[in-house]
């Protein structure tokens, strides 16, 4: 056993080169392998594509067939709050109509922001804080009102010619003259002295202070031309009655009326039946 000890340390030292380089090989089939799976997902990731491309034009042939409109918001262009494109959906005969019911719409927005601006004069002069938010009140309501109860009705009815979406325009155009009325009027009794600028709280509150009341009378100007945007004499709650009697001719003279009555009564009979 020493014997063999002593012949294995009398071994030479193997000889080292320092500029020798040591050759390791790799695993080419490795590499091989992570180039195949990346391809692989490359080739499944354009499919993918490929499919969801196919699924929303299928989609949206669909959505066309229906006649269902994707609205988008557009208007103002600065900040979109409301989907409103006249010149490309709305038929050509029934653009006019459009245009003065839009241009309604924007006047009642002016009156109702005029109106907060003479209820905020009048609560600076003691008349309140509560006229102050009875108008931010109508603001909130007015507006948001006005567009959903009787323009947009009025706008798809127009876009897709339903005669059941006219008998809502209808509806809703009512209430909206009825409130022209009273706020043109203001009597005591519905609102409150100074909340809204209308003929009674300026007859009442001129005498007791000429300069807010004569803010009042420009703001009721102001309402009376609003509601008659195509004229420049001050005609209250005509252009809601006229616009009111050019939709109702078109109703009746397009045969609307009867489809209105067959759509109504066959959609009684389905959900009896």
């Amino acid at each position: 056993m020493c014997c063999a000890c002593s012949r294995l340390s009398s071994l030479p030292p193997e000889p080292y080169e320092s500029g020798a380089t040591i050759d390791i090989p790799l695993d080419t089939h490795s590499t091989k392998d992570v180039k195949a799976k990346e391809k692989e997902l490359k080739e499944k990731e354009a499919e993918l594509k490929r499919r969801e491309q196919f699924y929303s034009r299928i989609y949206f042939a669909f959505v066309l067939a229906a006649g269902i409109v994707i609205e988008e918001k557009n208007w103002p262009s600065f900040f979109p709050v409301i989907h409103n494109d006249i010149a490309n959906e709305i038929p050509i005969h029934l653009q006019k109509i459009m245009y003065v019911a839009f241009a309604t719409l924007i006047g009642l927005v002016v009156c109702l922001l005029y109106n907060a601006v003479a209820a905020t004069a009048a609560w600076s002069k003691g008349y309140g804080l509560i006229i102050w938010l009875l108008a931010v009140i109508y603001i909130l309501t007015g507006i948001p009102g006005g567009f959903y109860l009787w323009y947009s009705p009025l706008y798809k009815a127009a876009r897709t010619d339903s005669a059941l979406r006219f008998g809502t325009f209808f509806l809703g155009y009512s209430v909206h003259i009825a409130f022209c009325v009273l706020a043109a009027v203001a009597p005591g009794f519905f609102f409150r002295e100074g909340s809204i600028t209308g003929i009674l709280a300026a007859l009442v509150i001129f005498p007791n202070d000429r300069a807010l009341g004569s803010l009042n009378n420009i703001a009721l100007t102001t309402k009376l031309n609003c509601s008659n945007p195509i004229s420049s004499k001050p005609k209250p709650c005509l252009i809601p009655g006229l616009k009111l009697q050019q939709v109702f001719m078109y109703f009746r003279g397009s045969g609307k009326a009867a489809e209105m009555k067959r759509e109504a009564a066959r959609r009684t009979m389905m959900s009896a039946l």
